[in-house]
């Protein structure tokens, strides 16, 4: 494919677009529980208009453009507030929960190298923390410990942590709440384990963070986990989750400038001109940052409890479904917006295509330390307006997933597949196992076949298989 020769009309353009999106999930009518957070039409009509007002601005330079700098520190004012941090926390936009992570963990490394003296950094963090911080390490080339955490509340012990804590521990993580099963880590007593062994901690609250507090003054029993916890030293927190900013827009915070500093990248040792990156990006759209600004200003605290109160509801009813339901169990009690289920008769796998056929995105979840296979939801205020139509939905596809042998693999292909190696998996293994498999031809048209292989594989294997996979999908168009 070539740039075409001669430009089209900008309603053929349009056009074009529209039928590429033909086959995108309809997010609008909430059926989507992952992804995509919706606020209504009007509120997408604001972040819209904010975002094309200040499009083409570039935050590269706040000396340029300092409306750019106003806005992001009127917002990093406002998470800290809601954080309830004090005057010395500082914090930067990010353009989402990774780079807010990622940050978080190059702080802490750069500060353990500098102020602890420490030449090999460790980062230590519960194996339900968020894949970015593994990531994180594998990027800044950091050991990482993985911590294994109760079985039956998903939450991290404190006292494996401690065990994993070493003199090169920079940084432990915790979440509030966690992706996979919705919970939230005990904050307080990992904070008093670092002020104890002298690390940082990091919390991520990229899902929960904003809406935790309005969970909390709705009268939820909430587990404290922000600033008003010590030994905290920075937080993570997104605002085009559960704020409905548009994409993407996060923050990292932190307790003090001294450990911010660590964050922030500058070079004068070149040619050019100097060089200052609080964050990650160099250029970034003004975009973002006055969409964020415009909507905290338009819905308000009130709005946003509204708003929470609504999620809260939606997600009580999916729990107390699920928790009546014979044939499947939740993961955890949920204590935020994210909940998990399973089946301990049958495959749950089924369940996510029988369900995108019903017009669902719903996400599945390989099994791993001890989880069992599951199946995610988050959960929006636009949910509590299509639970008439979800829960029966939702318990016509468990009657169907457990009638379907669709995932049930023969037990000579999941021998084989178990006792796949990591380092003999080949690029012919990898295209026989995609034939297999139904996905030899780009996206799938369902995906049981797939999850159930995937979950029959070691962890390591089934990540090679996905990398193969993506690095097939994404290529130049003939």
């Amino acid at each position: 494919m070539q740039i075409p020769a001669h430009g089209k009309s900008h309603q053929e353009v349009m056009a074009a677009l529209d039928a590429f999106g033909a086959d995108d999930l309809p997010w609008r009518e909430g059926g989507t529980f992952a992804y995509v957070y919706e606020a209504g039409r009007e509120v997408e009509a604001l972040v819209k208009d904010a975002y094309m007002r200040f499009l083409t601005e570039n935050a590269l330079d706040p000396t340029v453009y300092p409306s750019l700098l106003r806005f992001e520190n009127e917002i990093v004012a406002m998470a800290i507030n809601h954080l309830r941090g004090d005057a010395d926390c500082v914090g930067n936009f990010t353009s989402g929960g990774t780079e807010s992570c990622l940050l978080a963990v190059k702080a802490a490394r750069d500060y353990a190298r500098r102020v602890r003296g420490i030449a090999e950094p460790e980062l230590v963090l519960p194996v339900t923390a968020h894949a970015c911080f593994q990531k994180a390490a594998q990027y800044f080339d950091m050991p990482m410990r993985l911590v294994p955490v109760d079985p039956d509340s998903w939450k991290v012990r404190p006292e494996d942590m401690a065990k994993a804590i070493n003199p090169n521990t920079a940084l432990i993580v915790g979440s509030a709440c966690q992706y996979a099963h919705g919970v939230i880590d005990p904050i307080p007593e990992l904070g008093q384990l670092a002020l104890d062994k002298g690390v940082l901690l990091h919390v991520d609250g990229c899902i929960g963070g904003f809406v935790l507090p309005y969970f909390r003054r709705l009268g939820a029993q909430v587990t404290d986990f922000d600033f008003a916890v010590p030994g905290v030293t920075s937080i993570s927190m997104d605002f085009h989750k559960y704020a409905y900013a548009a994409k993407g827009a996060s923050v990292v915070l932190y307790r003090s400038k001294e450990l911010r500093r660590h964050q922030i990248f500058t070079a004068a040792t070149w040619t050019g001109y100097s060089v200052i990156n609080p964050t990650i990006q160099s250029t970034k759209s003004g975009g973002p940052l006055a969409a964020c600004w415009a909507l905290l200003n338009f819905l308000g605290d009130e709005g946003y409890l509204r708003f929470a109160e609504r999620k809260l509801q939606a997600t009580q009813a999916i729990a107390a479904m699920i928790r009546a339901h014979p044939d499947v169990r939740l993961m955890a009690e949920p204590e935020s917006t994210l909940l998990a289920f399973t089946s301990d008769q049958f495959s749950i796998f089924p369940i996510v295509d029988a369900m995108r056929r019903r017009g669902w995105f719903v996400q599945p979840q390989l099994g791993y330390m001890g989880s069992k296979e599951n199946i995610h939801l988050s959960i929006d205020q636009s949910t509590l307006d299509v639970l008439d139509r979800f829960l029966p939905d939702l318990d016509a596809a468990i009657e169907e997933a457990k009638r379907s042998n669709s995932a049930d693999l023969p037990a000579e292909m999941k021998a084989m597949l178990g006792a796949i190696e990591a380092d003999n998996f080949t690029p012919e293994a990898y295209q026989q196992l995609m034939q297999a498999a139904g996905t030899a031809d780009g996206l799938p048209e369902g995906t049981t076949a797939i999850n159930a292989m995937l979950n029959a594989m070691k962890p390591e294997v089934a990540a090679k298989v996905m990398t193969e996979y993506f690095n097939d999908l994404y290529r130049p168009t003939a």
